[in-house]
């Protein structure tokens, strides 16, 4: 929309729609109405609470028609009932005693809400929308690791001038810096997936103290596990204030906030090779580089995603280093600070997407690969004087320094220098064959265990 004011919702809508059923209010909304319901359906079920009598399979239908039927007009009909009452979740509430005023189900309607405060209900909805929005994030994020491991294999043996501190430095391959991404970028993966979504339905303030009022034979413990764990599949969290602490959002937050650092790492290191010549990009038909340069096909995809990296990591270090906070039971600075998770989900995903498109449209220069190592021969007094010391000679890194440091290095000058050293004949005959393009280590090797992680 033209007239928005986040960029999220105006000039990016089109790339975060896939999030719009995860995190909007209209998805809250709808994960409410389904904890809700889940709920009585759990309670009419416990045979210890024979006033919320056992229901027919028709009207279980009609319960699970609710939230299946939900949509943004249903919503709409929320807000209104929220005008009026002035609390939402109440509303939620309102909302499905009006759904069942009709039906054979009115008589437990009373039952709606049981025992609950505000949180147990938010707690459990805000969690199905982390776990909804993962499933979209994570696919996305596999998709780069996938990219970059076809890439990282295509170019394993594709020798490259390394560059450390900004100068140069010994050599290695295209592919191997890129399957350094890939693992790091596989590590933080699972570190996002291992972390446990939780949910408390506790009460006001995390003992249930009301169910036992008024069902103390019940155990209230192991029906809230059934829907939390069962109904839900997320995992219960039973030592609770009003609130669950939020410990394992900020777990999660900081996850993908790495995720995204070693993106971010990634998107310069590709953009610093692209401003050396290493990777080209290929041109789209239309599109203008420079609005005064005609020739520029500037490495836009790449900043965009980093400037959208950093976006997504104030709002997720945000949420982490302020969610596990909460006065006492309770306070209510956690409610419109978790109304942004999608925000850092959403520029997140720009991210992704913007990365995706940049590599997707990289071509190797070969030629300049080759030309930087031509020119670099200098790099070769590290393996000489290596060889120097395994042969015992006296200060070698001296006499590689004074050979090459400030010196234009050729080829002659290296192979006359290896030409006079004491060495065996296998590694003078090594030494001497050796170039900037075949002083790679094993890096092939190392690409090729990317399958093993």
């Amino acid at each position: 929309m033209i007239t928005a004011i986040s960029p999220i919702d105006g000039r990016y809508a089109n790339k975060v729609t896939a999030l719009q059923n995860c995190f909007s209010e209209y998805a809250l909304m709808r994960n409410r109405v389904k904890v809700e319901i889940a709920w009585l359906l759990r309670i009419s079920a416990a045979a210890d609470i024979p006033e919320c009598r056992a229901l027919s399979a028709a009207e279980k239908t009609h319960l699970h028609a609710i939230v299946d039927n939900f949509t943004p007009d249903e919503a709409q009909r929320i807000k209104e009932i929220e005008a009026v009452t002035n609390h939402d979740v109440k509303a939620v509430e309102y909302y499905i005693k009006e759904q069942l005023k009709d039906s054979s189900v009115v008589d437990i309607a009373e039952f709606i809400h049981f025992a609950c405060t505000s949180e147990d209900i938010n707690n459990l909805s805000h969690a199905l929308m982390l776990k909804d929005g993962l499933a979209v994030v994570a696919q996305q994020q596999q998709e780069i690791i996938t990219q970059l491991t076809q890439q990282a294999q295509e170019f394993k043996d594709v020798s490259m001038l390394a560059r450390t501190h900004g100068q140069t430095a010994s050599p290695t391959t295209v592919g191997k810096e890129l399957a350094v991404f890939v693992a790091r970028l596989r590590q933080q993966q699972r570190k996002i997936g291992e972390v446990e979504l939780l949910g408390k339905l506790n009460g006001a303030v995390g003992n249930f103290n009301a169910h036992i009022a008024a069902y103390p034979q019940v155990d209230w413990g192991e029906l809230s596990r059934e829907l939390i764990e069962e109904d839900l599949g997320l995992k219960q969290n039973l030592f609770t204030t009003q609130i669950e602490p939020h410990d394992y959002m900020a777990e999660l937050f900081d996850a993908i906030s790495r995720w995204n650092t070693i993106l971010t790492d990634l998107n310069r290191d590709i953009w610093a090779y692209i401003s050396m010549g290493y990777f080209g990009q290929k041109t789209v038909t239309g599109e203008i580089g420079s609005s005064t340069m005609p020739h520029k096909v500037n490495p836009i995809d790449f900043e965009n995603s980093e400037g959208n990296c950093g976006l997504a990591n104030a709002i997720f270090q945000h949420l982490s280093s302020k969610l596990p906070i909460s006065r006492l039971q309770r306070d209510l600075t956690d409610s419109t600070v978790l109304r942004n998770m999608g925000v850092g989900f959403g520029y997140s995903l720009i991210a992704y997407q913007s990365t995706l498109k940049g590599l997707g449209k990289l071509k190797l220069n070969t030629d300049v690969l080759q030309r930087d190592l031509n020119n670099a021969w200098e790099v070769l007094a590290e393996p000489i004087q290596t060889v120097m010391r395994k042969a015992g000679i006296e200060n070698p890194y001296e006499k590689l320094k004074d050979l090459t440091r400030g010196h234009q290095i050729t080829p002659e000058i290296i192979r006359d220098f290896v030409e006079n050293l004491a060495l065996a004949p296998e590694d003078k005959h090594y030494l001497q064959n050796l170039t900037p393009s075949t002083y790679v280590g094993i890096a092939g090797a190392i690409v090729d265990k990317l399958e093993t992680i």
